[in-house]
């Protein structure tokens, strides 16, 4: 900024001098040229040599004072080169400025209009213009609560970290649906120079119960009022937002503008861009008492330090209680109690341009924030129509919205270069871990996966469950990718009781997914489907890890390992809560099996008993999973056994076994060094032998693999001789790692293998 000024200084001073220096020049030569009171001609036409006043001397002073212009001559078009080039850099050089800091928008702290709010908001005066520290940390504030929310704050997150170049410090209100699936994301997102606090949103209830109100953002939409005394005690100032809100600049530009706040303004607000505020949207529409049109609380400033000296807690409840005499209840949730407040105190408020919450709701006059796209810097969505709502330009906000929302979040794991940081664990064991990996081992690539952290969103849509009464309930887990949505809808029909699935997607392919489960009925029908989305990342399908997740994300006591190819028999949830009872599964390790069975064909007359499976299968319309590629995978199951059994029966573990099971949830996790293809499955369950769990075939229970396409990673593997290396490398070490853990007992999986 004091480059700019500089700037302006050197620009008056070379003005100056190009008016001035000509001027005194031909002053001198005007004076030169009077020779005993008398005007000596500089015209060649009039200096003859038959003149009786021409000389030799004067002739020679008239080619020197000739020399001296034509010189004065070109130093005036250097300047004007200079000048030129000068102001050409003007705007690349206040761009550079804001590498190392960032001026703040001139904004008024009087009620004006919201044009004038624009012309004062690009204006700027030398020496005055406030900075931010490139370490220093910037503090927002967010109240969220449920799934959708949770979401929005994703894409607002996104936006921001999109701009900025400073430390942030996330203060969330979250009620525990919103800290689960936050505090997760962030952990696994593993953003530099990014902290995150959480306070417990269902903690404040009391404190803003007492309030009714209609918004529907409920009674969260109140939480606002008492962040004096929910954030900690030391923190002096803090930007609080909506959820709806985009950044379309870097946030230092608006923590900057609390520099300019004067006297006793504590906060910073935009003003209210509809008519609400002015009664007459509507006959007998009756709002809350506003200073004209009132302020929108999307974007806050709060000083909080003042804020707390001159005891907000009871200005607003003083105030509140008064109105809500005569209202009854709120229509705009704190927004109205702030206004109200303002109203009896309007010193309080520093207004912000209008361009720091450009409000997206009909009928408003947010078409005024803005000349340019350059003018943007906040987007708020402030309807409940949200990319519905008509605007003039709405087209080109909606497109900037989805290019955050689709936008990949691990391009925002950049690093602040000069700032120091707070050490993560988290962070340093995993480079710990990287670092001991070698490079140019073949397999690398394998390897590194294990410790690869991939960003999860839990619970990415609405999801609720209401724990069985017997505590028997079973969960259905799978993983799957953007290529097997479409069996969503069938697993859904088949399976009534809750279901836990890990999808690995991309942040444009979870909103695909989101779009296409929105549409769909029957799994708009289904709550107690939990979707975790695990985003994209490296070369190689995380199978385990995403069975993890699903697993680790269950709500019942015991859990049915599938895959998402496969649907089970029409049943098979109620089935298998009695199986739990009858084998006493809460006190035994046992593993129930699910026989596996397979078609060829895309359409299926799905059987309904197992005595029509049977007439199937000796008809060639069904066959035993992978008889004809993979028999040992299920050859332990016994099959033709299971044709005429009647009660459960007990199989040994064979190598390679990988059948489809029931078990406790407590069940040790999956083995993540197995990504893609191959002995994923063999090396969980050789470890639920190896901790002596007991396999038992259910009698009456079936599940049918439907065709699909053949997977990328089935691909690579039959094609890709290192693949196929590097897997048996893979395996050859997991079955040494469990002969150190398991001792003596796990001899027999390194003997099995040799034999098989």
């Amino acid at each position: 900024m004091l480059g700019i000024c500089r700037g302006r200084r050197k620009f008056l001073a070379a003005s100056l001098t190009i008016l001035f220096v000509p001027a005194i020049t031909w002053i001198y030569l005007f004076a030169g040229s009077f020779e005993d009171g008398k005007p000596v001609s500089l015209s060649p036409l009039e200096s003859q040599p038959h003149s009786p006043r021409y000389t030799a001397s004067s002739q020679r002073e008239r080619e020197s004072l000739e020399v001296r212009v034509r010189e004065v001559e070109e130093e005036n078009r250097a300047l004007r080169k200079q000048l030129s080039l000068a102001q050409a850099r003007g705007p690349a050089h206040h761009r550079a400025n804001h590498s190392k800091t960032y001026s703040m928008e001139e904004g008024t702290g009087d009620s004006e209009s919201l044009r004038a709010g624009i012309v004062a908001g690009n204006s700027s005066e030398c020496g005055q213009q406030p900075v931010v520290e490139k370490c220093e940390t910037i503090h927002v504030a967010i109240v969220c609560a449920g799934y959708n929310a949770s979401r929005d704050v994703v894409t607002l997150v996104k936006s921001v970290l999109f701009h900025r170049r400073n430390p942030l410090h996330f203060h969330l209100i979250a009620d525990a649906i919103a800290k689960q699936i936050l505090a997760t994301l962030f952990q696994t997102w593993m953003v530099p120079a990014v902290r995150i606090d959480f306070y417990d949103a269902d903690e404040l209830k009391s404190e803003v119960s007492w309030i009714p109100n209609k918004h529907y953002s409920g009674i969260y939409g109140l939480m606002k009022l008492v962040l004096t005394k929910t954030l900690p005690s030391n923190l002096e100032r803090v930007i609080v937002l909506d959820t709806d809100i985009t950044f379309a600049t870097d946030i230092a530009e608006l923590w900057a503008v609390f520099h300019k706040f004067k006297g006793q303004q504590v906060l910073g607000l935009v003003e209210n861009q509809s008519d609400w505020y002015l009664g007459n949207l509507w006959k007998n529409h009756r709002p809350w008492p506003a200073l004209g049109r009132g302020y929108n609380t999307g974007v806050i400033l709060l000083l909080l330090d003042k804020l707390r000296k001159m005891k907000w807690e009871q200005m607003w409840r003083l105030t509140a209680e008064r109105e809500l005499m005569s209202m009854l209840s709120t229509s705009l949730a704190d927004q109205d109690i702030f206004n109200a407040v303002i109203k009896q105190n309007p010193f309080l408020v520093y207004q912000l341009p209008c361009f720091w919450n450009v409000q997206l709701s009909d009928h408003t006059r947010s078409e005024q924030c803005y000349r340019d796209v350059s003018d943007l810097k906040v987007i708020h969505w402030n309807s409940p129509k949200k990319l519905r709502v008509k605007n003039k330009h709405v087209e080109f906000f909606r497109n900037l919205y989805l290019t955050f929302l689709e936008y990949d979040g691990n391009l925002l794991r950049r690093e602040l270069f000069g700032c120091p940081s707070e050490a993560d664990v988290n962070s340093e064991n995993l480079q710990k871990q990287l670092s001991e990996l070698d490079e140019d081992d073949l397999c690398y690539e394998f390897r590194r996966e294990r410790f690869t952290v991939h960003r999860t969103h839990l619970y990415f849509l609405h999801y609720e469950y209401e724990p069985a009464a017997d505590n028997t309930d079973v969960t259905l887990v799978a993983q799957l990718s953007m290529d097997r949505l479409q069996m969503l809808e069938a697993i859904c029909k088949h399976w009534e009781g809750p279901i836990s699935l890990a999808l690995y997607l991309s942040d444009a392919e979870a909103q695909q997914f989101l779009r296409y489960a929105q549409g769909s009925e029957v799994l708009m029908s289904r709550h107690n489907v939990g979707y975790h989305i695990v985003y994209k990342e490296g070369q190689f399908y995380p199978v385990n890890l995403l069975r993890n997740v699903a697993m680790k994300h269950i709500s019942t006591p015991y859990m049915f390992l599938s895959d998402i190819d496969f649907l089970p028999m029409y049943g098979l949830y109620e089935y298998l809560r009695k199986s739990v009872i009858q084998l006493d599964l809460v006190n035994t390790k046992k593993a129930l099996i699910v026989p596996a069975f397979e078609t060829l064909r895309y359409r299926l007359s799905f059987p309904k008993s197992k005595a029509e499976l049977l007439s199937m299968l000796d008809m060639g319309t069904l066959f035993t999973f992978r008889y004809h590629v993979w028999t040992k995978g299920h050859a332990p199951t016994n099959f033709a056994k299971w044709r005429t059994a009647t009660t459960p029966y007990r199989v040994e573990w064979e190598a390679d076994f990988e059948p489809y099971v029931v078990v406790r949830k407590d069940c040790p996790e999956y083995d993540r060094r197995f990504v893609g293809f191959g002995w994923n499955k063999v090396a969980h369950i050789m470890e639920l032998d190896a901790q002596e769990y007991e396999f038992t075939v259910l009698p009456n229970a079936y599940m049918i693999h439907m065709p699909h396409a053949p997977s990328f990673d089935i691909t690579k593997f039959r094609s890709n001789k290192q693949y196929r290396i590097c897997l048996k490398t893979l395996k050859e070490e997991f079955q040494q790692d469990m002969s150190r853990h398991y001792g003596f007992a796990a001899l027999k999986y390194l003997t099995a293998e040799n034999n098989s």
